[in-house]
């Protein structure tokens, strides 16, 4: 533990509240407890090296992970961890095809997924995340097709990683992404995954479009952007049998990203499902059907359509 920051120390003095001023000791005690915690959290690393303690360190971290500051440095810095947190990855993937993952399994390595979540939100570490390639290690749980409960947390636990790489609005993490096969991935939990994995997967590909880069890497095919817009239409046929009023948002929110390019707009015109032109939705987005598309002249722009739709969106709680 000798080369971390010396706020991690476990040896900062405490001091000593004096008993006759209650204000006093409150604000005395707040660095106490600080220190404590962190106590617990670096014993709690230390045990994550030892095979027989790990099970009940993951566990214990991954439920406390936001009651430790700077957990995710201590992680990072903490001598062997990261490597125990990858050996309970690798060490699940035989038992992905022929599918044979028990709930023990999925719980455990979605607890080592947990801290990894971690360690890519934090601003300290998610470049160091990021250049070490961990994500590539989550890639197999999102390639698996199963829809038992067991699979569908740990694609769930595993997309989470990639939406807290995702949610800083970042070119570098959205260039590394795409060098990558996410948007295949994504693209196959949004046909068939969970309402909420559909969810978390349209949300990566919403944060992708936003960033210049991606929206000029999914525009610059007509086969990448009918990838994507096959995916988005099957989407909305689909809630149209079950509504999402959440899901929705980000397929439309997607719609109007590529409605930013030109070429993708003029192919929209064409391509858009027909169940966003009528009132087929009308009642999820809380709207009279006259706003609803149809009835807006097609002579505005799809930009501004989408703009219009957004709007009415941001009503939904």
């Amino acid at each position: 533990m000798a080369n971390l920051p010396q706020s991690l120390s476990m040896n900062a003095p405490f001091g000593v509240p004096s008993a006759s001023n209650p204000a006093s000791a409150a604000v005395a005690g707040a660095p106490a407890n600080k220190d404590r915690k962190m106590a617990s959290a670096e014993h709690l690393v230390l045990d994550l090296s030892s095979p027989d303690l790990r099970e009940n360190a993951l566990l214990e971290l991954s439920k406390k992970r936001e009651l430790f500051q700077d957990l995710a440095p201590l992680l990072w810095n903490s001598f062997g961890t990261i490597a125990a947190l990858l050996q309970e990855i690798v060490s699940i993937y035989p038992v992905l095809s022929p599918p044979n993952l028990s709930p023990a399994q999925s719980n455990r390595v979605c607890n080592a997924l947990a801290l990894l979540q971690c360690v890519a939100s934090h601003p300290d570490t998610r470049m160091l995340f990021l250049n070490a390639h961990i994500p590539l290690y989550l890639y197999p749980f999102l390639n698996t097709t199963s829809k038992s409960r067991p699979f569908e947390y740990l694609r769930l636990t595993s997309l989470g990683v990639i939406g807290a790489l995702v949610k800083v609005d970042d070119t570098e993490v959205i260039s590394f992404l795409l060098s990558t096969e996410i948007i295949p991935l994504c693209l196959r939990t949004m046909e068939m995954g969970s309402e909420l994995s559909k969810t978390v997967a349209t949300f990566i590909v919403q944060k992708i479009l936003l960033d210049d880069v991606g929206l000029d890497y999914i525009c610059t095919t007509a086969e990448r952007f009918f990838a994507v817009g096959r995916v988005l239409g099957n989407m909305v046929a689909a809630l149209a049998e079950q509504p999402s009023s959440r899901l929705l948002k980000h397929i439309i929110r997607c719609y109007l990203r590529l409605s930013d390019n030109p070429r993708a707009c003029d192919a929209l015109r064409s391509c858009l499902p027909d169940m966003l032109r009528d009132a087929t939705f009308s009642s999820c987005l809380r709207v009279s059907t006259a706003c609803v598309i149809v009835h807006i002249p097609f002579s505005i722009t799809l930009g501004v359509i989408w703009r219009m739709v957004i709007f009415s969106l941001s009503i939904i709680r």
